[in-house]
């Protein structure tokens, strides 16, 4: 059973603590590299050893911040992990599971963190669908560490916070959030690059996974769930990276009328990686968690295992629960 931490106690063991490996989770987005390439950089500042590791390779698109990654160079006394809610997420890959079961320390803002950590702050807002980003949290923590905000460190530090918030658009964003993202501005952000590598530029390679994506769309449930999916197949044969595909998951649940996005992405091992996108009035959240996943109100993701067919049925299945929970629900209000 882990223990729920404040901030204080968070930066009093980052500064107590040296040889400090930090785990990202697998199919790695913005915010875990962002938050996990900063804090790296601040205790390096401070002199201390500190590496990176992730089971999945970094994507060239995060290039930019120069990370170190964890190379076998030295013993990890200390092990942080940075926006992962369970130990399902940490991945398989470089030998990522000999750490994941020792984490001492977790970052978070999933209100669904399973608690698998020593020691866990989570960061979640119970009145907003998303908790605010790690990397927001650091931008206070780092400085309470005594190390300044770089342009180095700001830079990752803006990409985790506009990439969790989309842009600043999702419902995580708070005044708050616009205050973080204006501390890292005047300490040396370049957003306008930052903005147009991370939400304008899309890869030849990233536009054939969008339009065989969209060939696959289906509607359900009176058109308020839609559904886009990808197999590795088609995924290979565009020869897309898995973090240029993180923000198909958002095309279906923009369509007019659509309550429930879904999007499907077969893994390597024939699994399918499902992410879940809401509106106002269901609970992605509630959807992913009984096929063993978790995340936000708002967006959230689980994995089934076999073929496409039984990974629709068994997420549809929940899709329909959700919708008739938030229909009785509407109705009794209405009454």
């Amino acid at each position: 059973m882990t223990q729920n931490v404040d901030r204080e106690t968070v930066v009093s063991r980052l500064l107590g603590t040296d040889d400090i490996l930090i785990l990202c989770h697998k199919n790695p987005d913005g915010d875990t590299i962002g938050s996990s390439a900063a804090l790296c950089k601040a205790l390096q500042h401070l002199g201390k050893t500190a590496a990176v590791l992730c089971s999945d390779p970094i994507p060239a698109m995060y290039d930019y911040m120069q990370i170190t990654v964890y190379d076998g160079s030295f013993t990890p006394a200390f092990v942080v992990a940075v926006d992962v809610a369970g130990i399902q997420l940490f991945g398989d890959h470089n030998n990522i599971q000999d750490y994941a079961e020792h984490v001492d320390l977790c970052i978070d803002h999933h209100g669904s963190n399973s608690g698998y950590a020593y020691e866990t702050l989570v960061d979640s807002a119970a009145w907003a669908p998303r908790g605010p980003p790690p990397a927001e949290l650091l931008t206070e923590l780092i400085p309470q560490m005594g190390v300044e905000l770089t342009p180095e460190i700001a830079a990752c530090l803006y990409t985790g916070v506009a990439t969790d918030t989309g842009c600043f658009r999702f419902t995580n964003t708070t005044a708050n959030t616009h205050l973080a993202a204006a501390k890292l501005i005047e300490a040396g952000a370049d957003v306008e690059k930052l903005n147009e590598r991370l939400f304008e530029c899309r890869s030849h390679a990233r536009i054939q996974a969008e339009k065989m994506a969209l060939e696959s769309l289906e509607f359900y449930y009176e058109d308020r769930c839609a559904l886009i999916c990808l197999t590795w197949d088609q995924i290979q044969a565009a020869g897309v990276a898995g973090a240029e595909l993180e923000d198909l998951t958002s095309i279906p649940r923009s369509i007019e009328g659509v309550e429930v996005g879904l999007t499907l992405r077969q893994q390597k091992d024939g699994s399918y990686k499902i992410s879940v996108r809401t509106g106002h009035d269901t609970n992605a959240c509630n959807i992913a968690r009984r096929l063993g996943g978790g995340g936000h109100p708002r967006a959230a993701g689980c994995e089934i295992s076999g073929n496409l067919d039984n990974a629709k049925h068994a997420i549809l299945e929940e899709v329909k629960k959700e919708l008739d929970r938030a229909e009785a629900e509407k109705n009794s209000l209405e009454q």
